[in-house]
């Protein structure tokens, strides 16, 4: 069977916005370590790890044995109408994680599905609908979710079960809060809360969502010390407030295990999906025991936390730790970060490289101004696999190249990466000149 054969099959039955990624769409048929393999036998090396979700890499040997060791017991399925030792050990290691007191944790199969029990959880215990969420965010595809993404080209429904209010984000490079000096932006964005709350709300708001970094936003962080300051006000109102770590989480960004920790504050709620599973179906909500708990129904979930994927998140945690990929992640990043600044330094084409840890992305954009250009982001990312990268694509714009490596890539595997990005971004840039 060739690609094409294939590609005509998947538009004859699927749905036509399930986007594809190239010109001339992959199938990726094999992979090891931080490399893949397509249908017509050439390897890539992976910058963006199944869409930040292969955390730990392909065919690794403890996360494979692990998950095996489950099947061989012949029980693949049983749903939490049972007990699952697979799932209450995985929940032990999250809860500690996660940094909130006498947690609970309820596992789901997307990180999706985790906003929205967060959601769900949140406007129970507030007994309100009412929710602040942050432009340029996104929360996932299902309605609530939906309802909260701040990214039009995402929220493709205008109707929605929340009333929400919407705070500025941290974009530095275009926005209002761009325009001040970088010193002035929380106290900004704390005076921008606090008007929203009185001009938009009945002040009864249950929760303020929102992502440490922006992923299908971009890479767009806030300052550090924003969500303190957020919380602070949120506080006085008895708001809660919920840390979107689907992206974020497992020590992706390299100075903290969470996003949420590079703000000196402890939500109520956290999400997580993801590089947990590393591609297995596993995502969920943490939060504090009387917060989780107020959801007054009862409910279970078929699949949630199955023996299979909580199998594999055990192993991924476990591998997490012992082999200290946070740190990894910080030194490797480093290495990709300096790189691609001092690679860019001069080109007017590059309007910033931003992130942390393995969390990147450069945004491109028009000469002499802050325009997006996604004409030659998609160039720049069909470049990359060309030269043998594959990368990601995001932002408002589509104007951001996003890289997302297996928390396990190498120095050398970095800095072969890293030559293919900068000779991508240079030889575009100098088509572009010269058309």
């Amino acid at each position: 069977m060739t690609t094409d054969d294939l590609l005509a099959r998947h538009r004859a039955v699927l749905p036509s916005w399930m986007m594809l990624y190239y010109a001339d769409p992959i199938e990726l048929v094999s992979g090891s370590g931080r490399r893949v393999t397509d249908a017509q036998g050439r390897t890539y090396l992976d910058f963006f790890g199944g869409v930040l979700t292969n955390s730990i890499g392909y065919d690794i040997p403890e996360i494979r044995e692990a998950v095996e060791r489950q099947l061989r017991t012949g029980i693949v399925h049983t749903s939490t109408i049972y007990l699952i030792r697979q799932q209450v050990e995985l929940a032990e290691k999250i809860a500690r994680l996660s940094g909130i007191p006498d947690a609970r944790v309820f596992f789901t199969n997307s990180g999706t599905e985790a906003n929205e029990a967060a959601l769900l959880v949140a406007t129970n215990f507030r007994r309100s609908h009412q929710v602040l969420a942050v432009r340029n965010s996104y929360h996932g595809r299902s309605y609530a979710a939906m309802g909260v993404t701040g990214n039009r080209n995402w929220s493709v429904s205008g109707l929605n079960p929340l009333q929400v209010a919407w705070l500025h984000s941290g974009d530095r490079v275009r926005g209002l809060l761009s325009r001040l000096p970088e010193a002035d932006r929380i106290d900004a964005a704390v005076e921008d809360l606090r008007e929203v709350l009185a001009t938009q709300t009945a002040g009864d708001v249950a929760c303020l969502i929102a992502e440490p970094i922006q992923g299908v936003g971009g890479f767009v962080a806030p300052p550090d010390g924003l969500f303190a300051a957020w919380k602070k006000v949120l506080d006085e109102h008895g708001i809660l407030l919920v840390s979107d770590e689907v992206q974020t989480g497992w020590g992706r960004t390299g100075e903290h295990f969470w996003g949420y920790q590079a703000h000196g504050v402890t939500p109520d709620l956290l999400t997580f999906a993801k590089g947990v599973g590393n591609g297995f179906a596993l995502a969920g909500v943490v939060g504090r025991a009387d917060v989780l708990d107020s959801v007054s129904g009862i409910s279970f979930s078929t699949f949630g936390g199955n023996p299979l994927s909580a199998a594999a998140g055990n192993a991924v945690l476990d591998y997490l730790r012992d082999h200290d990929l946070q740190a990894n992640a910080a030194r490797v990043g480093a290495i990709l970060a300096d790189g691609l600044r001092a690679a860019v330094a001069g080109l007017d084409r590059v309007a910033e490289v931003r992130g942390r840890g393995l969390m990147l992305g450069v945004e491109f954009v028009r000469p002499g101004t802050t325009e997006p250009d996604p004409v030659l982001t998609t160039r720049v990312f069909e470049a990359c696999r060309a030269g043998g990268l594959l990368a990601g694509k995001g932002g408002l714009h589509g104007n951001v190249l996003r890289m997302g490596p297996p928390l396990t890539l190498t120095e050398d595997e970095a800095r072969e990466g890293l030559a293919i990005l900068v000779e991508a971004i240079r030889s575009c840039v100098a088509e572009a000149v010269a058309a």
